[in-house]
């Protein structure tokens, strides 16, 4: 099993989630279109590729599409393109439709080239047509095909900040669930999927019944268990010298099964092991490892990432209170009912319905995995992002509750 940080994952290298795969592939075989969530970090990339590698070994087509870069329809269709443009059969067939634009045989130019001229004839008004014309072509190939769209939640976000137009992504949400439901058949199967929530972008825009038509599974972190026989297998994989309950420390570090995170944090020991002779890592190795690499600059870029996608997810002003949360839950160890009445009082002089406007919010954070609900508020299930967000405001944050509304400035800064 090899050490992977930064990329999805097959193969010998795949590690547990039989239970998961067994489900989504039941789901799939009986022709369910199929929305896959969860939290960042998870894995749901490497679930899919698996899930499509095994598939094509019993006779399907397996189709990857990748949104994550497109801004509007035409680019996300382009995309659909490039993914198809392996499978000889319907990449020809969908170019003999688009003639005009494309004269090359397909075989002689790259999937990459396939998709730009693909892309340079479509605009707003043919896309939906040319777009129904590729999916048609997948769903009469014959045998099964499973088409994943990628990052869809991003390529909707980014296409709402283009034009700060919600109808478009209505339409693109709309055409796609129309034309799933003209084919009717059962050759073609979607899954989508993505590093921030689809369900609560939608709902956010009043429009959850476009999505209706997918079954949505969730991808749970690892349990204790699996986290620590994840740590051990790739230990002896790579021959790393570790003492006893050194995976389980690091479970206990970590707050929670995420797989990146295990992943990174033996990549770090290993590192540590290796920069000190191939030294035995201790328990109290994971300790200082924890705090001067996963939390040290080290670590900073993985971490920054969660900002980013946070950013990605939500607009200007629910994201500036999604830090306040997160700031208060990090600092106080949680967000409380008595923090989240004050920060309603804060909003209401700079925000309409900062009651509605925090819900969301907090959908958002605990849909994506930043806090989860507790009897005592919300808090941070992962002691990595918790201490991470605690190191950036302790110090100098002011709780909720001790503050009082700045009635001419309307700030809410932390």
């Amino acid at each position: 099993m090899r050490s992977a940080t930064g990329r999805w994952v097959s193969g010998e290298d795949f590690f547990d989630r039989e239970r998961e795969l067994e489900v989504l592939k039941a789901r799939v075989c009986e022709h369910n279109h199929v929305l896959l969530t969860g939290q960042r970090r998870m894995g749901k990339t490497s679930i899919l590729r698996e899930l499509g590698s095994r598939l094509e070994s019993e006779g399907w087509i397996f189709l990857f599409a990748d949104v994550e870069g497109a801004t509007c329809a035409e680019d996300a269709i382009a995309e659909i393109a490039r993914a198809v443009h392996p499978v000889r059969s319907i990449a020809s067939r969908f170019a003999g439709t688009m003639k005009r634009v494309l004269k090359d045989n397909v075989e002689e130019i790259s999937a990459r080239d396939f998709s730009v001229k693909i892309r340079a004839g479509l605009d707003a008004g043919s896309w939906r047509r040319h777009g129904e014309q590729l999916l048609c072509n997948c769903a009469a190939q014959g045998q099964p095909v499973l088409l994943i769209i990628d990052e869809l939640p991003i390529f909707l976000k980014r296409m709402l900040n283009r034009d700060g137009e919600i109808r478009r992504v209505d339409e693109f949400l709309s055409w796609l669930r129309g034309v799933l439901q003209v084919l009717n058949e059962e050759t073609l199967t979607l899954i989508v999927s993505g590093s921030i929530g689809l369900r609560p972008l939608v709902q956010r825009l009043g429009m959850p019944d476009r999505i209706n038509h997918l079954y949505s599974l969730r991808l749970e972190p690892w349990s204790r268990e699996e986290s620590i026989a994840c740590f051990e297998r790739l230990a002896r994989s790579h021959g790393l010298p570790i003492a006893a309950g050194v995976a389980e420390a690091v479970y206990e570090a970590l707050g929670i099964g995420i797989p990146h995170h295990v992943q990174s944090f033996f990549a770090r020991l290993r590192d540590f092991s290796t920069m000190h002779g191939g030294k035995r890592v201790m328990v109290d190795d994971v300790a200082h490892v924890y705090r001067t690499a996963l939390l040290g600059p080290w670590g900073q870029p993985d971490l920054v990432h969660y900002e980013t996608r946070l950013k990605e997810a939500l607009d200007n002003d629910s994201y500036a209170l999604a830090m306040q949360v997160l700031a208060e839950a990090a600092t106080q160890g949680g967000f409380t009912d008595g923090a989240r009445r004050q920060l309603e009082q804060m909003c209401y002089s700079i925000a309409a319905d900062p009651s509605g406007r925090i819900a969301d919010t907090l959908e958002v954070l605990t849909h994506d995995g930043y806090l989860e609900s507790s009897d005592k508020g919300y808090r941070f299930p992962s002691r990595l992002l918790r201490d991470w967000w605690l190191a950036r405001f302790r110090g100098h944050y002011v709780p909720l509750e001790r503050r009082r509304t700045n009635d001419d400035s309307g700030e809410t800064a932390p």
